[in-house]
């Protein structure tokens, strides 16, 4: 029997600067609240868009660093976010 040879493509590491470069986007955008509320204030109703635009980017990541660190700064950027009051106001 003769084996094939398959070619078998060389995988490069990710550089550092690109890995910081996606932590970083990835803080940037999972900070990013939509609040829907009246114009007096009262009964604001916060979602966490940048949340779920973050999820989609790492769900469909072509490098892929470790998921659970995307998913955790995710986590760790929504949570300041909230509390910095980061994002988009929409009142009515």
């Amino acid at each position: 029997m003769v084996k094939q040879k398959t070619k078998k493509r060389a995988v490069q590491p990710e550089l550092d600067s690109v890995y910081v470069l996606k932590l970083v986007m990835y803080l940037i955008i999972g900070a990013l609240w939509i609040r829907f509320g009246n114009s007096s204030g009262n009964g604001q109703i916060p979602i966490p868009f940048g949340l779920i635009i973050g999820l989609l980017f790492a769900m469909h990541d072509h490098f892929k660093i470790d998921r659970k660190i995307e998913y955790a700064v995710l986590l760790v950027a929504m949570f300041v976010g909230f509390w910095t009051q980061a994002g988009l106001y929409i009142t009515y």
